[in-house]
């Protein structure tokens, strides 16, 4: 519950409905209690700026029909990684990134994701260097823009201590962190009261997933069936007052096999 009672705001990515359109995706998450859509991808394309629900002839109606059905746009998730160094993929993740920034404003979405991503500890400095100058560069794009850039606890930069490094040196409040509260617990090996201790005054947006150990790697389970402590991570959330969305990301994309949306949406609900 949130802080005076009411239901917290639930939200989930579209990297859950790999196969869903524009519209059928905003009539499930109204019909389910959704509050904001997260736009990882929309079918095909991962690139949202490719999308025609997005161009200029017609984003304005997509907002309207973001609007009608009490919706908003919580989160863009872009593929752009920070730690790239040569110098013509560096421009490519940047480009990929302010073209995001843009399409937030347009929709008046408030985040734009961006990954650290790789850590070679054999370049630390060089690498935590090049990753907080291009946050600190998009942080001052995207302010302009009234966006903020949030990083994810994901991939190499899943531990508190190298995040908060990594954020403390981008020095922007344009900058801050997207918890995905899974990833610090399982890959991070922190309790989620470690991590916000560490972190939660840069915490703007969530993800939340639940899974188990397997043979080889952890397995995606739906919510409550696996050994990550979602309820926790939401309790301490709702008990610090955060104002965020609690943005459900079910791997499907990338993990055909586990349950559909249509079974896991509700389910997490």
């Amino acid at each position: 519950m949130q802080p005076g009672g009411g239901p917290p705001p639930l939200g989930f990515s579209t990297l859950g409905c790999p196969a869903w359109d524009w519209i059928p995706i905003l009539d499930f998450a109204a019909r389910h209690g959704f509050v904001s859509i997260e736009l990882r991808g929309i079918q095909k394309a991962m690139d949202l700026t490719e999308r025609p629900e997005f161009g200029a002839a017609r984003i304005q109606q997509s907002k309207r029909e973001l609007a009608d059905r009490g919706l908003r746009v919580s989160c863009l998730g872009s593929s752009a990684r920070m730690h790239e160094t040569e110098p013509a993929v560096r421009k490519a993740q940047m480009d990929e990134a302010r073209r995001f920034i843009d399409l937030a404003a347009a929709l008046g979405a408030p985040y734009v994701r961006v990954f650290g991503d790789t850590l070679d500890a054999t370049r630390r400095e060089q690498v935590m260097a090049h990753v907080s100058s291009g946050l600190g560069e998009l942080g001052r794009y995207a302010g302009d823009r009234g966006v903020v850039v949030v990083i994810e606890s994901h991939g190499d930069f899943v531990q508190s201590p190298l995040l908060k490094e990594l954020l403390e040196r981008a020095a922007s409040p344009h900058v801050a962190l997207l918890w995905d509260a899974h990833h610090t617990f399982a890959a991070g090996k922190e309790e989620p009261e470690q991590t916000f201790a560490a972190l939660g005054k840069y915490v703007r947006h969530t993800h939340l997933k639940d899974s188990r150990p397997g043979e080889k790697e952890r397995q995606y389970v739906l919510t409550g069936e696996g050994d990550v402590p979602v309820k926790r991570q939401v309790q301490i959330l709702a008990k610090a007052g955060y104002k965020g969305d609690y943005s459900f990301e079910w791997e499907k994309r990338w993990h055909p096999e586990i349950p559909e949306p249509e079974v896991a949406f509700p389910h997490y609900a």
